[in-house]
């Protein structure tokens, strides 16, 4: 859902906050207690002889997406003498400590951001004043509401991603599809695009009505037992297994946000002696989750490319530091798509894929 204040009004207001800070009224937090270090290299460098900043801000720094995005940021500001500063959230979902973040970075005069972002909505306020101190805003994998709040999103079409593995699931399971009992294994209760994206296009690929395509949890399908949520941890899955297994014992499809929440799910089952009944499918395509549908514990993957999204989003702030230039979406969408493919070694007919060798070959983490 959209902010009802416009966004001239939200820029000119950011623009009198930054303006304040130039004389001291309001000054930028010069600490950074969710910063995972900085990088730099030398030969790039602004008009003014000094070496451009750029930002890398996700929303943690242990999971292997976020360590892969930031290895793809800094091999290309090492290759384009740019200097990278990096930072994370302290968990998924911490608000407070990118927006700290951000106001770092205006401190530092960095030409531009990438932010994965942890609360789509409550990040906006600071990236206005990012945007009215003059960077490129740019959202990585998970989209900022509004998505104009960002001058460009680099991202996986979750949607896509996840009507992928529910035209698998529906097209594994055949006849029995029409009497699937289903576990939707959430991020978490914020309903953040790339969750309702990937929850709500699988739903769709299966072939559930889902009512409103942005909201989670408002269909009607009996199939459905229930959703829960993971924090997209491994345990956390675990735990939403577990308690979805109480509500209804016979579930034999499992759609998880994404493959540690998936591993969680398998170990609930397994000690419950259902893991050969039940069907799992996921996103991300990580290497970890490659071998787990290469060994039958993920039966489909959605596989994305964070190292891609990174890079990709560095060389767009070059190009902008260097004359101006902001980056344009894929045609027909409103971001730039970086790719998605299905990764399973079960066949499915009607249901593109590529096997998990290469999965193996494109995968991280």
């Amino acid at each position: 859902m959209h902010s009802k204040r416009s966004v001239a009004t939200r820029r000119a207001m950011a623009a009198c906050v930054v303006a304040a800070m130039s004389v001291g009224i309001a000054a930028c937090g010069s600490s950074d207690k969710s910063s995972s270090g900085g990088s730099s290299s030398s030969s790039a460098s602004s008009s003014g002889g000094k070496k451009v900043t750029v930002g890398l801000i996700t929303k943690t720094n242990t999971n292997p997406f976020f360590v892969k995005m930031k290895e793809g940021a800094s091999s290309e500001a090492s290759k384009l003498g740019l200097n990278l500063q990096t930072f994370a959230g302290k968990q998924d979902g911490d608000n407070e400590s990118q927006v700290q973040a951000v106001e770092n970075l205006i401190a530092k005069g960095a030409k531009g951001l990438l932010i994965t972002p942890n609360d789509s909505k409550a990040i906006v306020p600071a990236l206005d004043k990012a945007r009215a101190a003059g960077m490129l805003v740019i959202a990585l994998d998970t989209p900022v509401e509004p998505a104009d709040a960002a001058d460009a999103t680099f991202a996986t079409d979750n949607f896509k991603a996840g009507e992928l593995i529910g035209q698998w699931a529906k097209a594994k399971l055949g006849a029995k599809a029409a009497a699937a009992k289903i576990a939707m294994l959430d991020l978490n209760p914020n309903q953040i695009s790339v969750d309702v994206g990937r929850d709500q296009g699988f739903l769709q690929g299966f072939g559930v009505d889902i009512k409103d395509k942005g909201k989670i949890g408002d269909e009607k399908d009996a199939r459905i037992v229930g959703h829960d949520v993971t924090d997209g941890a491994e345990e956390g899955g675990r735990t939403a297994m577990e308690n979805l297994l109480q509500k209804n014992p016979n579930i034999n499809l499992v759609y998880t946000i994404n493959e540690p929440a998936a591993a969680g799910a398998y170990q609930a089952l397994k000690a419950a002696g259902k893991e050969k009944g039940v069907t799992i499918v996921s996103v991300d395509g990580g290497c970890p989750g490659v071998k787990d549908v290469k060994s039958g514990v993920i039966g489909a993957t959605s596989q994305q490319y964070p190292l891609k999204m990174a890079s990709m989003g560095v060389e767009a702030i070059a190009k902008f530091a260097k004359d101006g230039t902001k980056p344009e979406a894929s045609p027909g969408l409103d971001f730039l798509n970086t790719g998605v493919n299905l990764i399973t070694d079960q066949a499915a007919n009607g249901v593109t894929a590529k096997d998990s060798a290469w999965g193996a070959q494109n995968c991280w983490g």
